[in-house]
């Protein structure tokens, strides 16, 4: 059952990374995360009295950590989106944001079966694999320096910290959590609003954004699901593959081309999740 919560969590994270990369193509970083966040909190809202949950200082200490680290990787993941090949920009944050927790994990005494170590492995390989840019990515590196990777890969550590943070959160507390990390990072932008004062995005971007930010919670609550039927390790690798949706929807709708590397990565990340499923 958690194979299944994490594989659809990856899926989810990866249809809302990628609109929320178009968004911020269309406007600044912060509007377009404040959407998304804000949008976020309705399917928490609907989720919270329909799953039983313990409030206490513990889920609050986990959610203002993840609250945070999430909301700060979000907006520098969305604008390393907008300033580079989506191609590239989301495998390589999910190179860290696997790594960390998988550490993490397995310096808390979590233990993995050969199979599913040896999925972990050829995992992590893949994302690997489908950070190898192609033609059209390289020219981009080139024109952006290494601002556009540099921003993913500080954006995949914080990612890595929200998924240690919420998995960290005790097992009874439903869904509070996540509601203590929205409000969190709800409250640290409404901060920062007044010092950066960005522009409002059009209409059509803000839906765009609010869209993709619903679908990041659901795809949160089924990552929240998984954690509590299985291991950190196991949960967060699966999770950490919605690169791969990325590469996908970017060669679907925005032409862009896949590497035979990036090729191999995808063919790679299926077969980690059947061994992960094995183990």
């Amino acid at each position: 059952m958690a194979i299944g919560l994490a594989l659809s969590a990856a899926v989810s994270f990866g249809v809302a990374d990628f609109l929320g990369g178009m968004a911020s193509r269309r406007a600044a970083p912060l509007p377009v995360v404040a959407f998304a966040q804000g949008a976020g909190v309705l399917p928490l809202l609907v989720a919270l009295p329909l799953i039983d949950g313990r409030f206490g200082g513990d889920v609050v200490v986990a959610g203002l950590v993840a609250g945070l680290a999430g909301a700060g990787g979000l907006g520098l993941y969305f604008r390393a989106l907008a300033i580079g090949p989506m191609g590239l920009t989301a495998p390589l944050a999910a190179v860290v944001g696997a790594a960390v927790p998988v550490v993490v994990g397995l310096g808390l005494g979590e233990r993995l079966s050969t199979a599913a170590a040896v999925g972990v492995v050829v995992g992590l390989a893949a994302v690997v694999l489908a950070s190898v840019p192609a033609g059209q990515a390289r020219e981009a590196g080139r024109r952006t320096a290494l601002r556009g990777p540099l921003l993913a890969l500080a954006g995949g550590a914080a990612f890595g910290l929200f998924f240690i943070a919420v998995d960290r959160a005790p097992a009874a507390s439903g869904v509070w959590p996540l509601l203590v990390a929205r409000g969190a990072a709800l409250a640290a932008m409404a901060a920062l609003w007044p010092l950066v004062r960005p522009p409002l995005p059009a209409a059509g971007t803000a839906a765009t954004a609010a869209v993709s930010g619903v679908i990041d919670m659901l795809a949160n609550l089924l990552f929240l699901a998984a954690t509590r039927a299985g291991l950190l390790t196991l949960t967060t690798l699966i999770t950490s593959l919605y690169p791969v949706m990325v590469v996908l929807l970017a060669r679907l709708v925005l032409a862009e081309r896949l590497s035979a590397a990036q090729r191999a990565g995808a063919t790679l990340a299926l077969g980690a999740v059947a061994l992960i499923a094995v183990g």
